[in-house]
């Protein structure tokens, strides 16, 4: 169906720009009522990647509206009070999925399929990811499509951008899409995205590549991740991608589809004004009591419990550091906090088993009366706690095995620039003290920005423990040019510079979109947009039977897969088409060839029509006896 260009019509007052930020969970903290007769209550979780892209914001004028899922689950009769709610104090429109379909998309597809594959975990056994599920992607696709509805709810198609973000709501771009030809969208990868040779093991690989490229302008945090996503649409869509004037990009059916490279940041009005707080003076004080007294220093790990944050890797360095440099023993502390895992399953639990009895076996060989070497926090800390640990740690580590981004060593750098009166708890006496120092895992996304990190194969429990070492002993003022260099470029690159630079190339690339005539064409997740300039009309079919009636001779190039014959488990011909190929043959002004990537063998027995042209196994072997009637 063709999507007209707009029509020009009297100028009005031009609208307040919005862009509909849509994400698997809202930026919102929901509070269950004591009773059923007390309302329900909300507040912004300020520790929300989408809530600092609105406070962030270069523009004051723009208008943010979020769609998402609470994290808390809403009786259905309580739901339209509850959107209701949302909508009129916080700009939010909540999606509510069935209990079923909520646990399967996100437990299941996303937790057991896509999050493991996107980590490098290939499915090679029941406990490791999980095998395909259909019955998951179907409610992976389904829940994609009630973020969907929700958009369709409150958008305004000609004005408003859409950005959606994370593997989440990978498919929704093609719902988008589909209602709205030319819409304004942007998706955002926040994980990391495989190389080819994993991602082609998942079984819908092509049906997510097809979704994502109904997007506008696609983001990852760093280049591999952009180079791997290139890759996989050249060797499964055939699609080359280009360079214009700077900008990568990939022509899909006629529209540009752009690639941006960009690491997000840290949100530092947020992370200032918490270095600020008295409950953060007071807790640093307390940690520096705790854990820096008789000259003891401090490295920290800031960890999810999951397969993929290394956390075991990162205390096998610790007990081969100790190991191998007594004079360590007594001193140095390491505080690892372990956040609870967003997933669940038997690799959690085995992780946390694990992890437990590692820091039971360290602290059992290399512990003292008064000392243990690791301390392991395993519950939740509210932010000024974990901004505390930050400001007293003197190394930060991390030993991800594979990660999208990792804002921890970003959060510490910041940490340790601290303000006027941390300086004089940690007594520091000029500015030029500051100083942090980081081991940092080179599989994950951060790592190429942070050029004064000392980069480590966490796999390597040697080179880790010998890094943990160099940063410990690296001469002070080489920790301070390092701290320095680090932390210009974090102030810099916050989650302000990330979230307006992918905006304003939201809007570059769609700029153009009023431009062009739209028809979409395929079913289903094959959906895609066909765009042409205005010139561009559209062959009517009248004007077809018309030529074919008067022509003398007609030559008829037909292509059987996905043409003739969709794509589908039983390849071979229906009697229709056979029919009307035998009719067309019939016909001895027409020159009728038939292309195919089956074997010959099967072709002849398909259409054994002795006026049939055909090119087998994609031309390797030809058939051609045509037999033209003469027109002169």
């Amino acid at each position: 169906m063709e999507d007209s260009p707009a029509s020009p019509s009297t100028p009005s007052p031009a609208p307040r720009p919005r862009t509909i930020v849509v994400a698997n969970h809202l930026p919102i903290r929901a509070h269950r009522p004591a009773s059923p007769e007390e309302p329900w209550t909300f507040s912004w979780d300020e520790d929300s990647l989408l809530r600092h892209l609105q406070k962030s914001s270069s523009s004051p004028s723009m208008e943010f509206i979020y769609i998402g899922c609470l994290r808390e689950d809403v009786p259905v009769p309580e739901q339209d009070a509850v959107a209701q709610a949302l909508l009129d104090s916080y700009n939010c429109v909540p999606a509510f999925l069935p209990a079923d379909t909520a646990a399967r998309y996100y437990h299941g597809f996303c937790k057991q399929h896509l999050w493991p594959l996107f980590h490098y975990m290939l499915p090679l056994s029941p406990d490791l990811g999980g095998r395909f599920d259909r019955l998951l992607w179907q409610a992976y696709v389904s829940a994609n499509k009630v973020f969907a509805d929700k958009v369709l709810e409150v958008i305004n198609p000609d004005d408003d951008f859409v950005w959606v973000h994370d593997y989440h709501l990978m498919v929704l771009p093609t719902f988008l899409r589909k209602r709205f030809n030319r819409i304004k969208l942007g998706f955002f990868l926040h994980s990391p995205f495989p190389s080819s040779e994993i991602y082609k093991t998942l079984p819908v690989r092509e049906e997510l590549l097809r979704a994502l490229l109904n997007s506008d302008l696609i983001g990852f945090h760093t280049f591999d991740y952009a180079r791997h996503f290139l890759s996989c649409c050249g060797r499964m869509l055939g699609l080359p991608y280009e360079s214009k004037r700077g900008h990568i990009c990939l022509e899909y059916y006629g529209r540009t589809v752009s690639i941006k490279i960009l690491p997000v940041g840290v949100y530092m009005e947020q992370l200032n004004a918490v270095l600020a707080l008295p409950e953060t003076e007071a807790k640093v004080a307390e940690l520096m009591e705790t854990y820096t007294g008789n000259g003891r220093v401090v490295m920290l790990g800031v960890d999810d419990m999951d397969i993929f944050k290394g956390i075991s890797l990162k205390l096998l360095a610790m007990e081969e550091l100790l190991g191998q440099h007594p004079e360590w023993r007594g001193r140095l502390v390491l505080v690892q906090v372990a956040n609870p895992a967003r997933g669940r399953g038997k690799d959690v639990v085995g992780v946390q088993e694990e992890t437990y009895a590692m820091v039971k076996r360290i602290n059992e060989a290399y512990g003292a009366p008064g000392y243990e070497p690791v301390v392991l926090i395993d519950q939740p800390l509210q932010f000024y706690e974990r901004v505390a640990y930050y400001v007293i740690a003197e190394v930060c580590l991390v030993t991800a095995v594979r990660d999208g981004m990792n804002l921890i060593p970003y959060e510490y750098v910041a940490s340790r620039q601290g303000n006027d009166r941390l300086d004089r708890i940690l007594r520091l006496c000029k500015p030029e003290e500051k100083k942090s120092m980081l081991v940092v895992s080179e599989f994950i996304g951060c790592s190429p920005s942070l050029s004064g990190a000392i980069r480590v194969n966490p796999w390597n429990i040697e080179a880790v423990a010998d890094a943990m070492e160099c940063a410990l002993v690296l001469p002070e003022k080489e920790k301070n040019l390092r701290h320095d260099k680090h932390y210009r470029y974090v102030e810099k690159h916050d989650v302000g510079y990330w979230a307006n630079s992918f905006l304003q190339d939201l809007e570059r690339t769609c700029k153009d979109h009023s431009n062009r005539r739209c028809w979409g064409i395929g079913f289903g997740l094959r959906f895609r947009v066909v765009s042409l300039d205005l010139s561009f009309r559209k062959l009517a079919m009248e004007h077809i039977v018309q030529a074919y009636r008067r022509s003398k001779t007609r030559a008829i190039l037909l292509d059987y897969d996905g043409t003739l014959m969709p794509q589908a488990i039983n390849k071979s011909p229906t009697a229709k088409s056979v029919q009307i190929l035998n009719s067309l043959c019939q016909d001895q002004r027409n020159a009728v060839f038939l292309c195919s990537g089956f074997k010959r063998c099967t072709l002849d027995e398909w259409f054994p029509a002795e006026n049939l042209g055909m090119a087998a196994e994609h031309g390797y072997f030809m058939r051609y006896e045509l037999k033209l009637r003469s027109t002169t």
